[in-house]
């Protein structure tokens, strides 16, 4: 009740008068003149019933001093009735940062929420309201970026705004049309100078007249050839 509301419990701790007398006095009251008065054999009907009576004749007509004079427990109690609870649970905001993946997506309660590509690998905050359904996600700076409703918690879907989407093919095309050097490892690097030297030297070596020379030549040279291709650094 306290999460749902929104509030917090202090716990009184137990036998401390100084901080809870009249309420210590009361349960005091209610054991030695009411608890050990029921028999072995009564119901908890019964029970009830007799802790009723006893309140409502007894305990309540207790007088205690007021600011007005001297008043009964029950007069005192029903100047300060409770308050109902709300309707609704108390309006909470849950605010968590996370850190947005290269595809501009946040992870959020088992789902993926898109943002502008612009803040890809950077730090945000998510705050969730409860009860409005929807996701804020902000800057550091305190600044909404996007807004997107919530998905079942656990489902794994992917929420992406259409803009979003929009944006980020844009710079991905932008990205793949660029005059930049393509990544090393894709490029196509002819074999060094050391694998050449190499390769000639076991060419220049391999001479052998008999049958299983040639043959072992042809191999071996095959072996360097790809190793060359691959780019290996021979010995």
């Amino acid at each position: 009740m306290a999460k749902y509301y929104g509030v917090s419990v202090d716990v009184c701790p137990p036998r401390r008068g100084n901080r809870k007398g009249v309420v210590e006095k009361s349960n005091h009251t209610a054991a030695q003149r009411w608890w050990r008065t029921l028999p072995d054999e009564t119901t908890p009907e019964q029970a009830q019933t007799s802790c009723d009576t006893f309140c409502r004749t007894r305990s309540d007509a207790r007088m205690r001093p007021t600011s007005d004079g001297r008043a009964s427990v029950i007069t005192v109690a029903a100047r300060e009735p409770l308050s109902a609870p709300p309707a609704a649970p108390y309006p909470a905001t849950l605010t968590e940062v996370r850190t947005v993946s290269r595809q501009a997506l946040v992870a959020w309660r088992g789902n993926q929420y898109s943002v502008p590509p612009e803040v890809a690998m950077s730090e945000v905050s998510v705050s969730e309201r409860l009860g409005d359904g929807h996701i804020d996600i902000a800057t550091d700076s305190g600044i909404v970026i996007a807004r997107h409703r919530l998905a079942a918690p656990g489902s794994g879907a992917q929420v992406r705004d259409h803009g979003h989407v929009v944006a980020l093919e844009t710079l991905a095309k932008a990205s793949a049309s660029s005059s930049r050097r393509p990544h090393r490892r894709k490029e196509r690097i002819p074999p060094g100078q050391a694998a050449r030297d190499a390769a000639n030297t076991l060419r220049h070596n391999t001479t052998n007249t008999d049958d299983t020379g040639p043959q072992a030549s042809i191999i071996d040279m095959s072996v360097y050839e790809r190793a060359a291709q691959n780019r290996t650094h021979l010995p």
